[in-house]
């Protein structure tokens, strides 16, 4: 089973509660669609993490040993990344959690043309950087981020409006939403 099958099965078989947004199960296809950014992250800190460790991890079997270090070197990297992202999203921030983040970080741009030749450096990357200051400055990444605005804007985008622009489009259901956003 190829990697991104293998992904696509831990999404379909994982149980996780019922709070958890999930993700396409056909992930990885045009169908599926482009993943949202609370998408990316629940795909990034549950579901990946999963299928990688149990594809690539400790005691899995691979055709070579060059094959067996590859993987292994590509799941640390990616460990690293998820293990950046974990610490940024926490709902609290200290300072040992923010070197932790910049340590990681660091460790994932410092690998990424090592573990993967062909990448190259980007600026979304040079920004991943800087996210430490904005967590030193700000606090906890919830206090600033945009993905309960993403949610709201995509709702408000499904909403019949019949082309008027007014009040009547904020219903209960998603007054409800917003308000639990900010709780």
């Amino acid at each position: 089973m190829d990697a991104v099958h293998h992904i696509q099965a831990v999404i379909r078989d994982m149980t996780t509660p019922s709070w958890l947004r999930s993700v396409p199960h056909n992930f990885g296809y045009t169908a599926a669609g482009s993943l949202k950014a609370d998408e990316w992250r629940t795909m990034a800190t549950v579901y990946l993490p999963v299928a990688l460790v149990s594809l690539w991890g400790e005691g899995t079997t691979h055709a070579s040993p060059r094959i067996a270090s590859s993987a292994r070197r590509a799941l640390d990297h990616t460990m690293a990344l998820v293990s950046a992202i974990s610490l940024a999203c926490m709902r609290t921030m200290t300072e040992s959690r923010r070197k932790s983040y910049r340590r990681y970080i660091l460790s994932w741009m410092e690998d990424l043309t090592v573990v993967h030749p062909d990448a190259k450096h980007s600026v979304n990357g040079h920004m991943a950087i800087h996210i430490y200051d904005f967590l030193r400055f700000f606090g906890p990444v919830r206090s600033w981020w945009c993905f309960p605005f993403e949610r709201v804007i995509g709702q408000l985008q499904r909403l019949p409006s019949n082309h008027k622009f007014g009040m009547s489009f904020l219903d209960a259901s998603t007054l409800s939403f917003v308000d639990n956003i900010f709780r």
